[in-house]
């Protein structure tokens, strides 16, 4: 594998062995983002798609080696930088976390635009403007900037829809739930408050979380979701449980749940465009309103729908999400199999 070709320049540690990644941490409104500014992998394809499919099938160990525990933790994610296929665009993508290598993400998409204008990763043609490629499409980006720091991120996402409504599925200790089936980049069932399910509030996170796991299982045994325009986007992947908002000043509040233990911090970018889509679909949102979701703790993304489109013949929405991000550290990791019986990772659950 060969250096990634952004302009960066980390020291490493001489007495590391086996494959290097120079990494930069952050986070965003409280989950965590890993940008490897050197040591990716060399993707061949076209597009971030197909790079996507490429990692995939050859180089997954190292989300799982970053990712996983001992280097990284339940809740880790992060992505790797690309020069983009595109001229016209700034840089590409390639998401990874616990949960998988996504097509999209949004809090990732804000700490690794955070990191790659305040660490000199990328020099975008526009300043305040970066256009970047990921697996899921082209995504267009805002960001103000006061000196060195990023103080606010903005990405108009994906096209998001509603792919389904009224699913019926058993839920551990609930009973039968309902559960709507949005995209926003990734596939999300919506627990919306009803007769089993009282609100996220009622509940602790780890009920959450244990339910979470078979819920998804269930879903995705009972019924199928695959994105009409790329059949590489199938499955649901997240599961996003609402309840009442902290702040009345909020629109909505939601724990989203994704990898096998983890409750994203933040309030969820492709989540928020997810539900943007399914309020949308249901009336409660039109072209021009705000959407401000908060996490589980609280934090908040003001969203908004942009516009109105199709997707597959179905309405949908072109959202935009907009956050913070952190930069709190610099690590330099290795992974040798040769030397560490745990350097692709592990999972306790």
């Amino acid at each position: 594998m060969k250096a990634s070709p952004l302009p960066y320049t980390m020291p490493v540690p001489g007495h590391l062995s086996g494959h290097i990644f120079s990494c930069i941490d952050a986070h965003t409104c409280g989950n965590p983002v890993r940008v490897v500014a050197i040591g990716g992998p060399e993707l061949e394809g076209e597009t971030m798609s197909d790079k996507r499919q490429h990692f995939l099938r050859e180089y997954d160990w190292i989300r799982k080696g970053l990712m996983f525990e001992p280097r990284g933790h339940d809740m880790m994610s992060g992505s790797i930088l690309y020069p983009p296929h595109d001229p016209a665009n700034d840089v590409a993508t390639l998401f990874i976390e616990t949960s998988g290598c996504l097509p999209m993400c949004g809090h990732g998409t804000i700490g690794t635009i955070t990191i790659a204008i305040e660490e000199g990763l990328i020099t975008p043609k526009t300043p305040g403007i970066v256009r970047m490629e990921a697996p899921a499409g082209l995504v267009h980006i805002e960001y103000k900037q006061e000196g060195r720091k990023v103080t606010a991120v903005k990405l108009t996402n994906v096209a998001a829809y509603l792919d389904s409504e009224g699913l019926a599925v058993e839920c551990p200790d609930l009973g039968e739930i309902t559960v709507d089936v949005s995209y926003g980049g990734n596939f999300y069932a919506i627990v919306d408050v009803q007769a089993n399910f009282k609100g996220l509030e009622n509940y602790a996170a780890d009920q959450l979380i244990a339910w979470s796991r078979e819920l998804r299982k269930r879903i995705n045994a009972k019924y199928t979701f695959v994105h009409p325009d790329n059949p590489t986007i199938n499955g649901c992947s997240h599961i996003l449980w609402a309840g009442a908002v902290i702040d009345p000043t909020s629109t909505a509040r939601n724990a989203v749940f994704y990898g096998d233990k983890a409750i994203d911090r933040s309030p969820c970018g492709t989540g928020t465009s997810a539900r943007m889509a399914q309020w949308f679909a249901k009336g409660k949102l039109k072209e021009g309103d705000s959407f401000i979701h908060e996490s589980i703790i609280g934090s908040k993304f003001t969203g908004k729908v942009e516009r109105v489109t199709t997707v597959g013949g179905k309405p949908a929405i072109i959202p935009s999400v907009e956050g913070w991000a952190k930069v709190y550290g610099y690590n330099t990791i290795s992974i040798d199999p040769a030397d560490d019986p745990y350097a692709h990772g592990f999972q306790v659950i």
